[in-house]
């Protein structure tokens, strides 16, 4: 879907919405205008509609002295994210109290998620063979083995996240 920007002074804007509010709102109004012109210059305008929704935001406009934005952008580069991301991520972190993390980081819970259900799928297929009766007794002992590996990978696996988890959550507190 399209889209298309327009810059209004502050007091125009203020003034349309405040129009625009009985109308049905800024987008609404903005389309039948806009239709309505595309009519009276002859063409057919497209069916009207909201086209698919976005979900609901608002934007918040932040003015930043030049040392301020020299350190945003420092600190989200460093934590690999655009600035903008990185603000989000940490107001979210501070009002919600909940880990937030850049591609990177998620990427790497994905990937340890898939390394556990790997390591499950292998650990149900051992403990059916076992309960089955499908193993020798003397490859039991080296399945437990198998197991107790499984285990300390499990174990690290799951160091892993809670660290990752920690390390988040630990970032965006407020100093």
């Amino acid at each position: 879907m399209a889209f298309f920007g327009v810059r209004l002074t502050d007091d125009f804007a203020a003034r349309f919405d405040a129009f625009a509010s009985s109308k049905g709102g800024r987008s609404v109004l903005l389309r039948r205008l806009m239709a309505e012109a595309m009519t009276a210059g002859g063409l057919e305008p497209a069916p009207d509609g909201p086209g698919p929704a976005r979900g609901q935001s608002d934007k918040l406009t932040l003015r930043l002295k030049a040392d301020d934005r020299a350190a945003l952008d420092s600190a989200s580069g460093a934590a690999g994210m655009r600035r903008t991301e990185w603000a989000l991520a940490c107001l979210r972190g501070r009002l919600f109290r909940k880990p937030q993390f850049n591609a990177g980081q998620a990427l790497a819970l994905v990937e340890a998620r898939q390394e556990l259900a790997r390591i499950s799928t292998n650990l149900r297929e051992l403990v059916r063979a076992v309960r089955d009766g499908d193993l020798a007794a003397d490859a039991v002992s080296d399945e437990l083995a198998k197991v107790e590996a499984f285990r300390r990978e499990v174990r690290d696996q799951l160091d892993g996240v809670r660290a990752a988890i920690d390390g988040a959550g630990d970032y965006w507190e407020a100093a």
